[in-house]
């Protein structure tokens, strides 16, 4: 029995793979895994990959990866008298003799295409040649499993749905006082509806009181037209463009915002929901994909593509004393119904089945 873990994705600043990647880890070292990693991981047993091959490096480093994965990765998995690889992505060796599990995320690039995208060819060919080839499939929520069948063909038997969850010695209740700010976590690219957001800020019948903080990494093909939006409105005083949050300040800014507003038209799970539930920080979603698996009854859910919908659950969140402690002690309670204990436990039971 040997176990691979690939690893060589892994980001510097983490967004939702690393951080799934970083959370699970603990759980699998029951399993005796070798990492296939370009980072040091202390009392773990690690093959040195690559370091210039991850999304950081941009088309380029995404295209080192592929190739060390087509061409590399099985001649590991041979020397190394493997029996199994696990890729928490859809990355893995096609048309070779490596077994492998792999995690999706989401059907995003297929629900929301770019055109002459460079990735187009990844999420159209590639991608479902690794789910067909793939001993067993992992998703991180129901809608993405529906997901898989419906645009790959993937029978149902073949997937198994295991929610993501949140450090809960990292996301918590401070007690720290509100500050006058909605806050919104994530990319800035078009499903993830920030321009409806903006417009519906804009629309707050007492606006001049508040303030939109978009946490998140720029985007030269993205921010600079949500930036002319906010320009265009008058409302550039009270929109702040904060960049990419180090994990280690996440908490303080999500305890003390008004609320989390996620109205993003898609998502496969939407941590960030959770992460400020677990924070006892109300929170306004969206009422569409994985997004009301997340919050359950302990948010308000709302029509993303309303953006009058968004400003009533904004203003009655900032105005109605009652509905924001209910959806505080709502949220918390609902949190705890995740765990990455549980997504690690369940994470070897289906790593073992074919180990």
């Amino acid at each position: 029995m040997s176990l691979l873990i690939n690893l060589s994705f892994i980001l510097n600043k983490p967004t939702g793979t690393t951080t799934y990647a970083f959370n699970l880890l603990p759980h699998l070292k029951s399993l005796q895994p070798t990492l296939l990693t370009s980072q040091f991981f202390p009392n773990y047993n690690c093959y040195q990959t690559p370091i210039n091959q991850t999304s950081e490096q941009g088309i380029k480093g995404h295209l080192r990866r592929l190739i060390w994965t087509e061409f590399q990765l099985s001649k590991i998995y041979k020397n190394l008298k493997s029996s199994l690889l696990f890729s928490p992505l859809p990355e893995a060796p096609l048309y070779s003799n490596c077994r492998f599990v792999i995690t999706s995320f989401d059907m995003i690039p297929l629900r929301f295409p770019k055109r002459f995208s460079p990735l187009i060819p990844y999420h159209r060919y590639y991608t479902p040649q690794v789910l067909k080839q793939a001993q067993h499939i992992i998703c991180i929520s129901q809608t993405t499993a529906e997901d898989i069948t419906k645009f790959y063909g993937i029978p149902a038997n073949k997937i198994t749905p295991i929610p993501l969850a949140y450090d809960r010695t990292h996301f918590s209740p401070l007690n720290l006082p509100t500050r006058n700010y909605f806050l919104y976590i994530g990319r800035q690219e078009p499903y993830k509806n920030i321009q409806r957001l903006i417009s519906a800020f804009a629309a707050l019948p007492n606006c001049k009181d508040y303030e939109l903080w978009l946490a998140g990494p720029s985007d030269r093909r993205y921010t600079p037209t949500l930036k002319a939006q906010v320009a265009e409105l008058g409302i550039t005083h009270q929109v702040k463009f904060l960049d990419y949050i180090p994990y280690s300040e996440l908490p303080k800014i999500i305890n003390q915002a008004i609320a989390l507003v996620f109205p993003s038209l898609w998502e496969g799970f939407g941590l960030p929901v959770l992460e400020a539930m677990a924070c006892g920080t109300p929170v306004i979603t969206s009422n569409l994909s994985s997004l009301p698996e997340v919050a359950g009854d302990a948010a308000i859910l709302i029509n993303p593509y309303n953006t009058g919908e968004i400003t009533e659950a904004m203003h009655a969140i900032a105005t109605d004393s009652v509905l924001r402690s209910r959806l505080c002690a709502q949220g918390i309670t609902h949190s705890q119904q995740f765990s990455w204990e549980k997504t690690g436990k369940a994470t070897v039971e289906v790593l073992s089945r074919y180990l």
